[in-house]
């Protein structure tokens, strides 16, 4: 046995098992430690319903715990998770934590990650966005050329939201739930409201594409993204 096992951050995507890649699937497939996050409302993990058909019964499986309120800080939900994940590795075992989208595109691992970095081989895995996966879904280029792109979180303030996106060719807002009509007022004073676009779940099977105008606002999900593309001009 290894004296110390290699902690892996998989970018497994946005929820389509087929926009894994090769890279992370392998190496799903070769761990003997999988972990992945669980929420308080039902226990239950998207990151592991994204690649339940990869994971194989001999696999040691690890929940790891995060409630995600605003109230409560979660760094102490951190700190167990990396020390629960450090026993593992101890024991030579590789892990590897399951990541929605991209590890270190605001993604839970990160908090992982600089606990456990300085004391265990890492490594993190790139995934595909849910940013990416909306532009692709909508049908929208998101941008061209040397234009200028943001992303931004809907639970920013209302000023800060204005002036990041008044510098902005094009910007995607996410995060959205209960902050969309924050955004929907932010985008029609900056005139955007037109150009902006309406997608929840990116690549879910319950995935929703609605026009803009006809969002329930009181049925946002927080997994939903509001897409303001890049202007095609032909000076780009």
């Amino acid at each position: 046995m290894k004296s110390v096992g290699r902690l892996y951050g998989l970018g497994i995507g946005p929820g389509d098992p087929e926009l894994i890649t090769l890279k992370a699937l392998r190496l799903l497939r070769s761990a003997a430690v999988v972990a992945y996050p669980i929420s308080e409302k039902n226990q239950q993990s998207l990151a592991r319903s994204i690649v339940q058909e990869y994971i194989k019964p001999e696999q040691i499986e690890v929940p790891l715990y995060f409630p995600f309120k605003l109230e409560l800080s979660s760094q102490p939900y951190y700190d167990k998770a990396a020390e629960t994940l450090a026993e593992h590795l101890k024991l030579g075992q590789d892990v590897v934590v399951l990541c929605e989208g991209d590890p270190f595109f605001y993604g839970t691992f990160m908090y992982i990650y600089n606990r456990l970095v300085d004391r265990f081989p890492t490594e993190v895995v790139p995934g595909v966005s849910s940013i990416m996966a909306s532009g692709a879904a909508l049908g929208v280029p998101l941008t061209y050329r040397n234009d200028v792109f943001v992303v931004l979180s809907a639970i920013l303030p209302a000023e800060v939201l204005k002036a990041k996106l008044v510098v902005a060719d094009a910007a995607v807002i996410i995060k959205l739930g209960r902050h969309f009509e924050k955004v929907i007022g932010v985008l029609k004073e900056l005139g955007l409201y037109d150009r902006a676009k309406y997608i929840e779940k990116a690549t879910m099977p319950d995935r929703q594409i609605i026009a803009i105008e006809k969002v329930n606002s009181a049925e946002v999900p927080y997994f939903s993204t509001i897409v303001i593309p890049s202007q095609w001009r032909s000076d780009n």
